[in-house]
């Protein structure tokens, strides 16, 4: 289903038919991909005295309840709230779900005891390219991504001047396969998350970060239209769904 859709005054070609999913599902189990020290997602079915509100158990309906940290349990995108006195709603601060995106693909350089993602690398690789949102995978990209567990592994991050490079370009969408852009255990300094969102001077609250994706390796390198789609929370934080098409 070939569509035509404007972007920035831009028209462009698009096959509907052809999603291209870049989110981690949630699921209630300890192989769900997670961070930050927390149990694993649950979803269970509510229960009211001695009904319990699945099929199997003889309800007409399935009811459950779903417990969850948008932030440690698979894809989710958030608002400069997430690191902000003030409470800013990603519900509020997305108000566009199409984007010109670039994917890149990067192998983390080694720094010490780090691994991590450099202006220079984010320079090469966007070339002179100006897209509205980027999207980062990291090398190695294996299958169990979706399902590794990050606590306490110190995984790759993004440099402060990556991330002010990003928002120097004009990039408004940040996309990582990572729990973070930033390093695990970095004292609370949040470089690359304050370096994005400018929070020192023109705080960009139109601006998202989404982590926890994952870019399959049939997605090549290059120029598509994101679909960033999100659960309608009023929160800093949501769970979200990523889909890209590839420019016809």
């Amino acid at each position: 289903m070939i569509t035509t859709i404007q972007i920035n005054s831009k028209k462009i070609k698009i096959d509907l038919s052809k999603p291209l999913d870049i989110s981690i599902p949630l699921r209630a189990s300890k192989s769900n991909a997670n961070a930050w020290y927390i149990d694993e997602p649950k979803i269970e079915p509510v229960i009211i005295d001695n009904w319990v509100a699945s099929v199997k158990e003889g309800a007409d309906v399935n009811f459950n309840n779903i417990y969850f940290n948008p932030h440690a349990h698979g894809t989710h995108t958030e608002s400069v709230g997430h690191i902000t006195d003030k409470f800013y709603s990603i519900n509020k601060c997305l108000k566009r779900f199409m984007f010109t995106a670039e994917v890149i693909t990067v192998a983390p350089e080694t720094k010490g005891e780090d691994e991590i993602i450099s202006k220079k690398q984010i320079k090469y690789l966007l070339k002179r390219k100006s897209p509205e949102a980027i999207v980062i995978r990291t090398m190695p990209n294996t299958k169990d991504k979706k399902a590794r567990q990050y606590s306490h592994t110190n995984w790759p991050y993004l440099t402060e001047e990556a991330a002010q490079f990003i928002r120097e370009k004009g990039i408004a969408h940040l996309l990582i396969d990572l729990p973070s852009v930033d390093k695990e255990k970095d004292d609370g300094q949040l470089l690359a998350h304050k370096a994005f969102w400018d929070v020192e001077g023109k705080i960009r609250t139109e601006a998202t970060i989404t982590e926890f994706i994952y870019v399959p390796n049939k997605v090549e390198d290059g120029s598509y239209i994101l679909n960033l789609q999100i659960a309608p929370f009023e929160n800093d934080a949501t769970p979200s769904k990523p889909v890209l098409y590839k420019i016809e």
